[in-house]
């Protein structure tokens, strides 16, 4: 439709309390349309709108993170808000250590257990660790387009790259790219994502900002190069960017031109040591607050208490 590329979705969003830093290509993807009976939008509504009837709504991170948004919620729903996470530093006070709990690590994909030894070779925040999610497919070009934005950055990265990510990965990785990034680089099909962000050899990541990521990255201190595709990503995109001062935004006309310049100035630059020490800031919040009589095991506490209420 014509709004895609008129312009229209540069307007910010400023109807809309607490998120006055979004433009419309912000909100999320199912949002995108001028259709009231589009069925993606409708869906999301009435999501939304059996959420809003339960007892306690849950959210996987703590409330300093996203303080205007849940000011404005609190204003509707002033008993219901439960920000409890990061569920993985949560877990740490909450499961005992001998629980099967710890040992349960849900995944789509099986680790390389080999990503966290090649990481143990390399300087302390020199690696670039890029990781497009669990369900995100790319075109052949935007393959290509980071591929060698990563190679003419001359850093090194630890790159996840699904079976199924693009069709043609082998034309892609040749020859040619392996003789250039040999030494500095390492790709596997996957790995555990937690361990691999709070490893001190991870100087940044590049995410396509699905939550989990954008979470396990706050717990582990790491700045973000941020590539949304769908769904909520581009408003969790733009916030890392313009409200937790964490992120930078890759051009949605993915060139490796640009992927260069932002690696290297994340890697290198002032502006990516500000953000570094930002995300630590952040991750420092995350862990007091996750504490016990931090705000998150507090709200965690109180989800208990509603859990464990007579059903009316």
């Amino acid at each position: 439709e014509s709004f895609e590329s008129d312009g229209s979705l540069d307007t910010p969003v400023g109807w809309i309390p607490g998120l006055q830093h979004a433009r419309l290509r912000d909100l999320p993807f199912a949002t995108r349309t001028t259709n009231p009976n589009a069925i993606l939008l409708n869906c999301l509504r009435d999501e939304v709108q059996d959420d809003l009837r339960a007892p306690a709504i849950i959210f996987n991170i703590f409330e300093e993170f996203e303080q205007e948004i849940f000011d404005e919620l609190k204003k509707l729903y002033p008993h219901q808000l439960h920000p409890i996470g990061p569920l993985s530093l949560l877990e740490r006070h909450v499961v005992p250590n001998d629980s099967p709990v710890r040992a349960h690590r849900p995944t789509l994909w099986k680790d390389d257990d080999n990503c966290l030894d090649w990481l143990d070779a390399q300087p302390d925040g020199s690696v670039v660790y890029v990781n497009y999610g669990s369900i995100a497919v790319l075109s052949e070009q935007h393959f290509r387009e980071f591929a060698w934005g990563l190679a003419g950055s001359k850093h090194r990265f630890l790159w996840i790259v699904r079976r199924d990510v693009v069709k043609d990965m082998a034309g892609v990785l040749n020859k040619e790219f392996h003789d250039e990034v040999k030494d500095r680089a390492m790709i596997a099909s996957w790995c555990a994502q937690d361990k691999v962000l709070d490893h001190p050899s991870v100087g940044a990541f590049l995410t396509h900002c699905g939550w989990n990521s954008m979470v396990e990255a706050v717990c582990g201190g790491k700045p973000m190069i941020c590539c949304a595709y769908f769904a909520e990503q581009p408003t969790n995109c733009r916030f890392a960017a313009k409200v937790w001062g964490v992120g930078v935004e890759i051009d949605p006309d993915v060139k490796r031109e640009n992927i260069c310049e932002l690696v290297k100035e994340m890697m290198e630059g002032e502006e990516g040591k500000r953000m570094k020490a930002k995300a630590l800031e952040w991750k420092k919040k995350a862990e007091v607050a996750t504490a016990v009589g931090g705000s998150a095991y507090l709200s965690f506490d109180k989800v208990l208490d509603v859990l464990n209420s007579p059903v009316e």
